[in-house]
């Protein structure tokens, strides 16, 4: 019956000494997740960092303090009232990127960090915005932004703290100042469409007076051309007319020295040859009926012998073809 007893006991035992040994054991190792570090104080005061991955601390006198995260975070604070220096009121809220980079300053010099930043924001804010006017504050943002960023910076190295950088979130001026910008932006962009307006008009008119221009030389141009051809046809019309006119008075030279030559052939005397042309001229002018000739005495001589001569002519003109012939 003892023996069933110690046995019993033993089996009881051994679990629980197990069991302790591994909590001694858990307690004895550490394992530090990537991108942490943590702060481990022993009896109270601090010992070491522990890095990421495996670490060993001593049970039931060291003891971690903190586990803090290396990454960057990210503070999106409320917005503050805030004063601009020509005494306008509005409301900015921030949003600040600071990292941990002394994770023993980060634990033991201060003992809040969310809030002091976020009051030493709003406090460095306020200074800053005080200097500026409303216009300014609406357009320097990235100033705002610079200045605000390396006073936090500095103010929070003695932390362990990194401000990477700050960003004006939200910036809200009072409604009716609001209304009167808008108004502002409106009569802006009227102004900026009436210019637009005036612009693409005077374009249009420049380009409908260039058009006009560029019409007026092409007519001027066309009627140019025209009086040029005219003006060329005209001289051709012309020089055909000279050279017709220079033609039949070639032609007409030819033939009277073709018909002196047949006057010669015939025999007749240049004196004869002359009277027998005034005679045809006269009998031309004898066949209108209002038209009285006198005909001088030698001229009826010549008249009775003009058969004479004129088979006379035909004869040797005869001749004269038949000699060519």
């Amino acid at each position: 019956m003892p023996y069933e007893v110690t046995e019993i006991i033993s089996l009881i035992l051994i679990p629980i000494l197990i069991i302790f040994v591994l909590a001694i054991v858990g307690s004895f190792i550490r394992v530090v997740r990537q991108s942490t570090q943590g702060v481990v104080e022993r009896l109270g005061r601090f010992h070491k960092v522990m890095n990421s991955g495996l670490n060993f601390t001593v049970p039931f006198i060291d003891r971690v303090r903190a586990t803090i995260d290396l990454r960057e975070h990210v503070a999106d604070f409320p917005p503050q009232p805030v004063i601009t220096k020509d005494n306008v009121t509005m409301q900015i809220d921030t949003v600040v990127y600071y990292q941990v980079t002394d994770v023993v300053s980060y634990v033991y010099e201060i003992a809040n960090p969310n809030s002091a930043i976020e009051n030493l924001t709003a406090t460095t804010l306020r200074n800053i915005i005080g200097e500026l006017d409303l216009d300014e504050t609406l357009t320097s943002r990235d100033i705002v932004n610079t200045k605000l960023r390396a006073i936090l910076d500095e103010a929070t190295d003695k932390w362990g703290i990194k401000v990477n950088r700050v960003e004006l979130k939200n910036i809200m001026p009072p409604r009716d100042i609001q209304d009167a910008m808008e108004k502002q932006m409106r009569a802006e962009r009227e102004r900026r469409e009436a210019i637009l307006r005036a612009e693409g008009e005077k374009a249009s008119a420049v380009l409908t007076a260039e058009g006009r221009k560029q019409a007026i030389i092409l007519d001027a141009e066309a009627l140019r051309q025209k009086e040029i051809l005219g003006a060329e046809a005209e001289k051709q019309v012309r020089i055909l007319e000279a050279e017709g006119q220079a033609e039949a008075i070639v032609r007409v030279q030819e033939a009277t020295a073709e018909g002196l030559k047949l006057v010669q052939a015939a025999g007749l005397t240049p004196e004869q040859y002359v009277m027998l042309q005034g005679i045809e001229a006269m009998k031309g002018l004898g066949q209108s009926p209002s038209s009285k000739l006198v005909i001088p005495t030698d001229a009826t001589k010549l008249l009775g012998a003009l058969p004479a001569m004129a088979d006379a002519l035909a004869l040797k003109s005869e001749q004269a073809v038949e000699e060519q012939a």
